[in-house]
C-alpha cells in the first residue's frame, strides 16, 4: 500500500467523533497495512478475516462503513456483500487483486458502491471513502431537486407510480417503501432534479460519486442497473451514445 501526503487527516473532515471502518481481508499483511494506514487518517478501524467472522463482526457492530475484499476464505466478499445487502445499506466499498472486469461487475452488481484495485494507494482509498460518507449523510438541496416538478417548489416528486421525498429522503412506488442505498438514492435525486434531460456517465461520475478524476464508468451502469429493478425498469431510459434519463410519465 502507498501513501499519499496530500490527502489530509479524517479527523479534520469528520470532527472529533471517528468513523467507524470493518476491514475484511484474509491477506494478514494487506489487512494490517490497511487498517494501521485508516488509522493514521484517524478512522476507527475493525478486521475481520474471512468472510463469516466478517459478517459477524458487521452484525456485532455499527459501521459506518465496509472494506471488502473479494477473494474471502468461508463467505468470498461478493456473497458477503449480497447477505449485508439484505439487512443493510451500509456503503461498501471492494477490494479486488486483479482489476478482473467480472471481480468489479460481480462486486457492483452484488451491492457494492465503489472498488479500490490492490496494491492500493492510501490516498486514493481515503477519497473514495470520504466520498462514500458524504453520499451516506449528505442533505440535498430540496427546492432546486424539486424544481424538477413542473417549476413548483415541492419536495414530492411524482414520477407515474413513482414518489421522491427530497426532505424525508423516502422513495415509494405504488405506494410500497423502496429500500435504496445512498449511492442509489443519491442517483434517482440527480435524475429527478432533471427529469426528461440525459445525464451523460461523466457527469454522474462527478456529481455522484464525486470523482475528480476519471473513474470507471461501469460503476454507474451497473449501480443504474440496480435501481432500475427497485423503481421499474421503464423508468429510467438508456440513450444510447450518451447516458441515462428518467421518464417523467
Amino acid at each position: 500500500m502507498t501513501s499519499n501526503a496530500q490527502v489530509g487527516s479524517v479527523s479534520e473532515a469528520r470532527g472529533p467523533a471517528p468513523v467507524s471502518v470493518l476491514v475484511v481481508e484474509d491477506d494478514a499483511t494487506i489487512r494490517r497495512a490497511v487498517q494501521l494506514a485508516l488509522e493514521r487518517y484517524g478512522y476507527r478501524v475493525a478486521v475481520a478475516a474471512d468472510g463469516l467472522s466478517g459478517l459477524e463482526a458487521f452484525r456485532a457492530g455499527a459501521h459506518d462503513l465496509l472494506i471488502l475484499d473479494v477473494m474471502l476464505p468461508e463467505l468470498d466478499g461478493i456473497g458477503l456483500c449480497r447477505r449485508i445487502r439484505e439487512e443493510s445499506p451500509v456503503p461498501v466499498l471492494m477490494m479486488s487483486a486483479r482489476g478482473d472486469a467480472l471481480d468489479v461487475v460481480a462486486g457492483l452488481e452484488a451491492g457494492a458502491d465503489d472498488y479500490v484495485i490492490k496494491p492500493v494507494d492510501t490516498g486514493v482509498m481515503v477519497a473514495r471513502i470520504r466520498a462514500l460518507l458524504r453520499r451516506a449523510t449528505f442533505l440535498p438541496d430540496a427546492e432546486g431537486a424539486a424544481a424538477g416538478k413542473s417549476g413548483r417548489a415541492d419536495h414530492i416528486l411524482v414520477f407515474g407510480d413513482l414518489s421522491v421525498d427530497t426532505l424525508g429522503m423516502e422513495v415509494r412506488r405504488a405506494g410500497e417503501t423502496v429500500s435504496l442505498t445512498p449511492t442509489e438514492l443519491r442517483l434517482l435525486l440527480e435524475f429527478a432534479a432533471a427529469p426528461g434531460s440525459v445525464l451523460d456517465r461523466r457527469r454522474l461520475l462527478r456529481d455522484v460519486w464525486d470523482y475528480g478524476w476519471e473513474g470507471d464508468t461501469r460503476v454507474v451502469d451497473l449501480c443504474v442497473l440496480r435501481l432500475r429493478k427497485k423503481i421499474g425498469s421503464g423508468r429510467i431510459e438508456t440513450v444510447r451514445g450518451f447516458g441515462y434519463k428518467l421518464v417523467r410519465g
